[in-house]
């Protein structure tokens, strides 16, 4: 069966996109939107400065790799008995090739799907207690993330280097990207990691040169396509 797309759930300058790609689709991931069988043992990831270490990596893999999966990169796991609600991260994925789902039933109807993604690079996701069902298709293996956890945030990222988490990956302030083309440069502001439309702050599709602001309340900073971001004030 060929990788379900992700359902389009963010606002791009304003304007609220909302509805269903195709099936097939490969390359969800730049459209504003925010699926191994078996249980895997609970492990905290830690937390290694974002950096520019090149395309497809968000700087934090090595340390990831070093830590024991909670979550095959695929299957279905039942909330509450296969998979506990929490933040889990997986890193390293290429090509939108990743596709993972939160879902209020086991039904697998569009009205199922509460938040899904298709994810170049590294990815953060909350599962909740309220959901029935966490899909992982095609995705690097998850880790737990524990919210104590402390690292040293950089002042540059990957520009196709997916999730960052704000404080910890990457420090605040005023970032910019340049050479991007052709729309293909998407980026995202989010206030959590449950990647529902309600998560996202802010969010662009980029021609050009991008500038964001990072601010210190912000949970999480997405980039996809985009050049490699330095931090400019």
């Amino acid at each position: 069966m060929g990788k379900k797309a992700k359902v389009a759930l963010g606002a791009v300058v304003g304007v609220v996109v909302i509805g269903v790609v195709s099936a097939n689709a490969g390359s969800g991931g730049k459209d504003g939107g925010s699926g191994g069988s078996g249980k895997g043992s609970s492990a905290s990831a830690e937390h290694t400065p974002g950096g520019t270490k090149g395309k497809k990596d968000s700087g934090d893999a090595g340390a990831a790799g070093k830590k024991k999966a909670a979550l095959a990169g695929d299957g279905d796991y039942q909330v509450g008995s296969d998979v506990k609600p929490g933040t889990y991260r997986t890193t390293g994925n290429t090509d939108d090739m990743c596709y993972w789902e939160r879902a209020k039933d086991a039904k697998g109807e569009t009205d199922s799907v509460l938040a899904n993604d298709n994810v170049t690079g590294t990815s953060y996701v909350t599962v909740k207690a309220t959901d029935k069902i966490f899909k992982s298709t095609g995705c690097k293996d998850w880790e737990a993330v524990d919210p104590k956890a402390k690292g040293t945030p950089a002042s540059s990222m990957d520009g196709d280097g997916g999730m960052f988490k704000v404080g910890t990956d990457i420090a605040p302030g005023t970032y910019k990207s340049t050479g991007n083309k052709d729309d293909s440069c998407y980026w995202e502001r989010t206030k959590d990691a449950e990647q529902g439309s309600d998560s996202i702050i802010a969010n662009d599709n980029v021609t050009g040169t991008a500038v964001v602001t990072i601010s210190p309340s912000d949970a999480y900073f997405k980039t996809n396509g985009c050049g490699n971001w330095k931090k400019a004030a």
